[in-house]
């Protein structure tokens, strides 16, 4: 099954209120349980002749914070160009545990060049630059769950 048609299931069962959802396609079934808003998102697939495969997402819960009477504050846009999660998965920094780093803050990249890994389904995904610059932030740890859309650099 495609990983955006997977992202599209959770986000349908997170906005629903269902607790879980399962469709079967072809000799492919994927199963998805809400156990908790604040707490995660479960997705299993199960291809008839294969062992089971499992992806979770975390989410984040937000609490607003009620600025002070007259006071607007803007969200906090990082400067430059991000670079975002193309999928679903675990993000990797580099290669191999213990490996050095595709990328560390104040390097130069080139687009095109690779600067993590996303493991999804045991898949793991080269995600390369899309522009040329200077890596200024990196936004997410390394072996987080990352969503799809998630801002992981900025570049600048």
């Amino acid at each position: 099954m495609d990983l955006r048609k997977l992202k599209k299931l959770i986000d349908l069962v997170e906005d629903s209120g269902i607790a879980e959802l399962e469709i079967t396609e072809g000799e492919e079934k994927v199963r998805i349980c809400r156990v908790n808003r604040t707490t995660q998102a479960t997705v299993t697939t199960t291809p008839q002749a294969a062992p089971t495969q499992a992806i979770s997402k975390e989410t984040i819960a937000e609490t607003p914070s009620a600025p002070a009477a007259g006071e607007v504050t803007p969200p906090a846009e990082p400067e430059g160009h991000v670079v975002k999660a193309p999928m679903v998965g675990t993000f990797y920094r580099s290669a191999a545990p213990g490996a050095k780093p595709f990328v560390e803050v104040g390097q130069r990249v080139n687009q095109g060049d690779t600067v993590c890994i996303i493991e999804a389904m045991k898949l793991l995904n080269e995600i390369e630059a899309d522009c040329s610059g200077m890596v200024k932030e990196i936004l997410a740890e390394n072996g987080q769950a990352v969503e799809y859309g998630e801002p992981l650099f900025v570049i600048g």
